[in-house]
Formats: C-alpha cells, structure tokens, sequence
C-alpha cells in the first residue's frame, strides 16, 4: 500500500509497486511525481528526509537529503538587520526579505541527490525508469488542484514574510507558469505548463542527477547565480553529499517508535511521546477538555526544547540522549501536574497562520519493507533559472539569523527541521509508516496521530482525519471541528485559544498502517491525497 498526498504520485507509487518495484522504488517515483504535480510543496532543489526500513536485508537507515546553507553564508551576514519571526517559529525574516526570497535565500539542493542515493542503494529500479512518471506529467501539464491553489492564492503570508504570488513573481519562468495577466495564481481546473523543467527533466533522464550537482546543469546554475549575487556557487554543487544516520528510538505504551535525528524533527516527537506515556490518555477520553490540555502542556515544553537546544549536531551539541531519557520525561509531566506554566518565546507573539509547507509519501510493500519519506522547498526562493524551469528552495529563512544559537545560520549547515518521517514496530516488524507535512505543526498532528492508532483504537484514516490541534506558540490552535464547549474549558483554565476557520486543519499527517493485522491507508482530507492498495499488477 502507498499513500501520498496527491493521486498522481500516489498512482505513480502503485505502478511500481505492481510491477515488482519495492518500498524504496515506490516512494521514489512518487516523490519525483510530487516535484512536478505539486511544485509549490516539493521540487528536485529541494530538501528532505527518508526512512527506510528493509528487514530481508538487515537494513533501516536515514537517509538525510536536507539542503545545506551555502559556504558564504556565514554566521553574521545578516545580524545587523532588523528582524523578525513567525508566531509559529517556523522561520525567521530579514529587513528586504533577502533570507526567504530571491538569491540570497537558497540553500545548496538534496532531494535529487537524495532521491537518487536511495534508489542506487536500496531500490531495484534504474533513475530513469523511477523519473517516468514524473516526466511524463511534466509533458502532459499539470492541472492546478484546490491545496495547490489554497496555498498559492488564498494562503496569507506570516510573520513579513511574502507572498506565495510575490515570490513567483521575481522571475520571468514564475510569472508566465504560475500566474496570470493580472499576477493572480492560476485558478483550479487551469494547467500548468512548464516546457522548461520537461527540458531538465529530459536532461537529467539521460545525463543522471550527478549532472544537476556537477555537470551542464550545475554550470547553469553557479553562473545564473553569481549573475545575480545569489550565495550558492558551483563548489557548493559540487561538495552536496548526502547522508545516513541511524534513527533514533522511543516506546511508546509498547510499540517501538523509530524517528529521524537531529536536525529533523523525530528527538521532539518521541519526546511529547515519552511524556504522553507518563499520563492514562485513553481515559482521559479522545479531544476531551483534560486529554487537550494535556496535549497542548506537553507539547509547549518540547517545543521549548527544541527552540533552545536542537540544531545540527555537525555544528551544535544536541542533548539528544538527555532529551530521549525517561527522566527527563517524567521531569516534564511533573511540571504538567504540578501546573507549572510553560512559555514559548517568539520575537513577532500572535495568531500563527496554518502551514502548508512540504509534502509526503509513506509505503509498505508485500515483503514488509517500508519507506516514508518527507521533503519540501521550505516556502520557496521564488527563484527558476532562465530555461531550466526549476524552482528553488528558500531554505536560509529557516536559520536564526542571530549568531551563537543552536539554529544560527553558518556555511554547510542544516536548518533545524519539522520533517519527521515516522516508523513504528512491533517484535522487530515495521507495523507502520508515518509523516506529514506542515511546518511546525508536524509534531503536534503526529503526536495526536500515534495517540489515536494507539490509545484509542482508529483506523489510519481515522487517526489522520480527527479533528486536532496545533500547539507552535503559546496559544492552541483548534481545527473548527472541535466543539466550543470543549475549548471553552480550556478558556476557563487560562489558555488562549485560536479558531482555525478550516474543518480539517494543521499538517497533514499520511499513514500506512497493519498494526491490526489488515493492511490500511490513511491521507489526510486536508490534502488531495489517497492510499492506494495493490493487489494485481497495472493494466494500461
């Protein structure tokens, strides 16, 4: 079974999976699906995070793709302007917004990298085979879906940060592809023709994603760069590497929960875990007034931690075995009962917008192997070279641009990330395969959506489409779901609570699950997504 967030790669995925590809191979023609079919979520100048798990080969890995800030990004090149961040805290913005649009804010690209190096290790298929489908999107254009224009029109930017339409509007390729006479983005229903990114994509079909990091492309790139003042440079292509680390691991009521290390997101959801595990949720009673402000205590002193003590552990010393411990989870819940006030410090306090942010693909094949993977352009650069039609990350606004902190900006170095690609097991088998994107809600709706598989019994479409929360600040965000004689307890109890005017709400969790024995998908309705089961091989 295969479920991403939208039917084109989730179909892309099920082909394969029909014709004998694996997990890896499945997940990888749908995330280079996802690249051309949701190109505002994720693009091959992205960055990511995949976890893989193949047990008939003794494997279960991280493969880290996460983009990189270039070498001239040093740590005070923009300290001495003037600042500010999102009331989630999912980016930070400079003075002229050179850090999260346009040249200066692009980081050196994983996810083609990525995508290849699991393919060549863990896959069966070649890259051209895996690119196929993609490109053959690519050729036919791409219908704009409802997220795809919820998020490029209706969408309102955070924190000073600029708009999805102003940012497609700095280049000539953004302007014609993306909007229309009057510098709207196109309507749902329109297609989207890029002939350029075909090109590129016919290119790297034959030539291999090597050339996009040291051959013509690269050369492309590195010289529209520095015609432009633009940071990344053609010895930051060439440097890219990706990486592998071993998961990083919690219990949560029994079952093994694997999560992805720092600098993404896994040591903060295993913590609210943890601390959830010190508490009788499933009596508490599922979006109850009491489970709520549980959920929303535990996961405001997480985030604490993460704002504070989680960056690169290239560049920064994580805690990450102090974080894990058991102690220090039952430090947390007895601050939680002892109803010590937990307090998230932003520079720009206020209503946190819902972010939509990057994208998703979980598979399990027949063999039990299993891959979830997450990547994203960040809120794009706005940036496409002239006649490659590749959209750029905007990976610097993630770095805080004030030198001395663990998410402080430096050359070579990854952003502190949301990304979260999910497995849990059971007696040493994969049970399930999870991840959202979303932002900074991706630990909140991730959370809830282990508590609802575990506690309290849902199927996975049922667990990624309950009602939930989003703690990232120091209010609760509430999907509109939720009854107002539940939060209206909470308001009793002195929280503060934000009314989100959307039904299905923050991230949007993925899940393939068999933790009931029978094989299950769930894509959150907020997304176009679907799960796809397969049982016989592809009929044209």
């Amino acid at each position: 079974m295969i479920c991403a967030a939208q039917p084109e790669a989730a179909e892309a995925g099920a082909r394969v999976l029909m014709d004998g590809g694996n997990a890896v191979d499945a997940a990888v023609a749908a995330a280079f699906t996802q690249c051309v079919v949701d190109p505002m979520m994720a693009g091959i100048a992205g960055y990511g995070t995949l976890q893989v798990a193949l047990p008939g080969r003794g494997v279960h890995t991280c493969v880290d793709f996460c983009a990189r800030a270039p070498a001239a990004a040093r740590p005070d090149i923009w300290a001495h302007l003037p600042l500010n961040e999102t009331p989630d805290g999912y980016a930070f913005v400079v003075q002229g917004n050179v850090n999260e649009a346009g040249y200066q804010s692009i980081g050196t690209p994983g996810t083609l990298a990525g995508l290849d190096h699991a393919l060549s290790r863990y896959g069966t298929w070649s890259f051209a085979d895996a690119l196929a489908p993609a490109l053959q999107h690519a050729r036919d254009g791409v219908v704009v879906r409802p997220h795809m224009y919820q998020y490029g029109a209706l969408d309102r930017a955070r924190g000073g940060m600029l708009e999805t339409r102003e940012r497609l509007a700095l280049t000539s390729t953004g302007r014609a592809v993306y909007l229309d006479a009057d510098g709207n983005f196109k309507r749902p229903g329109e297609r989207l023709h890029n002939p350029d990114l075909t090109a590129t994509l016919e290119h790297l079909a034959r030539a291999g994603a090597a050339d996009f990091y040291r051959g013509e492309i690269a050369g492309r790139i590195a010289d529209d760069m520095r015609a432009h003042d633009g940071l990344l440079t053609l010895a930051d292509l060439n440097a890219y590497a990706v990486s592998e680390a071993a998961p990083i691991w919690g219990d949560y009521r029994g079952w093994q929960v694997a999560g992805f290390p720092p600098p993404a997101g896994g040591l903060t959801l295993i913590q609210a875990l943890h601390v959830l595990d010190q508490f009788d949720v499933a009596a508490l009673g599922h979006n109850s007034a009491a489970y709520l402000e549980l959920l929303a205590q535990t996961l405001k002193w997480v985030t604490i931690d993460k704002d504070t003590l989680i960056g690169d552990p290239e560049f920064v010393d994580v805690p990450v075995a102090r974080l894990l411990s058991r102690k220090h989870a039952a430090e947390i819940a007895a601050r939680i009962r002892a109803r010590l006030p937990a307090e998230i410090s932003r520079l720009a306090p206020g209503i946190a917008a819902e972010p939509r942010d990057t994208t998703q693909v979980c598979v399990i094949d027949a063999d039990g192997n299993a891959a979830t993977l997450t990547h994203s352009l960040g809120t794009s650069s706005g940036i496409i070279t002239d006649g490659l039609g590749v959209l750029y990350n905007g990976l610097l606004s993630g770095f805080d641009p004030r030198p001395g902190r663990a998410a402080s900006i430096g050359p070579g170095k990854r952003r502190t990330s949301s990304q979260c690609p999910l497995l849990l097991f059971r007696d040493g088998e994969v049970q399930a395969a999870l991840g959202a994107p979303g932002g900074t809600a991706i630990a909140s709706a991730l959370t809830q959506t282990v508590v609802n598989l575990v506690d309290f019994g849902m199927s996975a479409f049922e667990a990624v489409a309950a009602p939930r929360i989003s703690v990232t600040g120091n209010a609760i965000d509430v999907s509109n779901r939720i009854p107002r004689y539940v939060t209206g307890a909470l308001v009793q109890e002195g929280h503060a609570i934000n009314r989100s005017y959307q039904s299905y709400a923050f991230a949007a969790p993925h899940v393939v699950s068999r933790m009931t024995g029978a094989l299950q998908g769930g894509a959150d309705p907020q997304r176009d997504g679907v799960a796809l089961g397969v049982t016989a091989p592809a009929v044209e």
